[in-house]
């Protein structure tokens, strides 16, 4: 997994979202489909909160000494292994039921979606020449995908970044 790699294309991605959040209004951010769906705005704090808080996070847990497991990878599920194989998570929606601890709020401004992003990918920046340091036996576990190393969290991100432009696309109409 060349993790610079996964760095570039992560940019990109995040250059992307950078270049599509400039053509949207206020208006058009705030905007839901429907009542059980997201707004554009929310799908961007979505991507700024889950790297921050979830997939970063548990790279922070590995750094820490997450649970030792037997050999890299050994506990992952069959999901799990399938998206690292494929390097990509499948384009399939994902509905997850709201919840106040998991739908986001929507956008206070486009000032904090363009900060949120460009944070994620600083932050990204300075993780990844430290990535080899962590031990591959350190995990943390992905409720959908098992124990993940640092360097699958990482790939994670970008990965997930991927994945939301079929949500975006479709937003936009």
């Amino acid at each position: 997994m060349n993790t610079v790699e996964i760095l570039n294309k992560f940019e990109d991605v995040t250059n992307h979202y950078l270049h599509e959040l400039e053509g949207f209004s206020m208006e058009q951010l705030l905007q839901k489909p429907s009542e059980d769906e997201w707004s554009i705005g929310q799908m961007y704090l979505h991507l700024i909160q889950s790297a921050r808080y979830m997939q970063l996070g548990s790279v922070e847990k590995c750094r820490q000494g997450g649970p030792a497991v037997a050999e890299a990878g050994s506990c992952k599920t069959e999901i799990g292994q399938a998206i690292f194989a494929q390097g990509s998570l499948p384009p399939v929606r994902v509905k997850v039921p709201a919840s106040p601890a998991y739908t986001p709020a929507q956008p206070d401004s486009k000032e904090q979606l363009r900060d949120g992003l460009n944070g994620v990918l600083a932050q990204m920046k300075a993780l990844e020449p430290t990535l080899n340091d962590i031990p591959a036996q350190h995990t943390a576990p992905h409720p959908a995908f098992g124990d993940l190393t640092a360097k699958e969290w990482f790939a994670i991100v970008e990965m997930h970044y991927r994945h939301h432009l079929l949500q975006l696309n479709r937003l936009k109409g």
